[in-house]
């Protein structure tokens, strides 16, 4: 079904984190003119896109905190919307030119996809609670204290050196 699309909508966007930083240094900088708890939240939305090319670098086993501030200089440019991360040298590299590209389709899917999760997850108000199961988790916890000592009770677990 993504191939399928992917192969109808023939357009594509740069991979290697390129288009994720480049989205990411758009809403930073419309964050600034936003007051308020709005800005944090549109901030730490540009942070987690930045994860995809931090795990890049991750997996490659290169320093992505240096990658990271390369892109962030390099997008910060304006000439360097088409950089993402080259696992092949450790560094930046124009990945439109050097053919690492993502389907536009599937960039939007999973960005959709993501934000859809984060915000349900961030939507659940309470949770359900079954009294029977936790009154057998507070009777299995109550004997598994049993025996222990005092040191269980001061979060020691009866284990470790004793004080003097």
């Amino acid at each position: 079904m993504i191939v399928r699309r992917a192969l109808k909508n023939s357009t594509v966007v740069p991979g290697g984190g390129a288009i994720d930083m480049e989205i990411s240094k758009y809403l930073r900088q419309h964050a600034r003119t936003i007051a308020g708890k709005s800005q944090f939240f549109v901030n730490s939305f540009a942070k987690a896109l930045e994860v995809i090319p931090r795990q890049l670098c991750d997996n490659a086993g290169f320093d992505a905190t240096d990658v990271l501030n390369k892109l962030r200089q390099k997008h910060a440019s304006g000439e360097g919307a088409n950089y993402g991360v080259d696992i092949n040298t450790g560094g930046i590299t124009d990945s439109f030119a050097n053919f690492v590209w993502e389907p536009a389709v599937v960039k939007i899917n999973a960005i959709n996809a993501a934000t859809e999760a984060s915000c349900l997850i961030l939507s659940v108000d309470e949770t359900v609670k079954n009294p029977k199961s936790e009154s057998a988790q507070g009777e299995a916890a109550a004997g598994a204290m049993a025996g222990r000592g005092r040191g269980a009770m001061r979060g020691r677990g009866g284990r470790g050196m004793r004080r003097r």
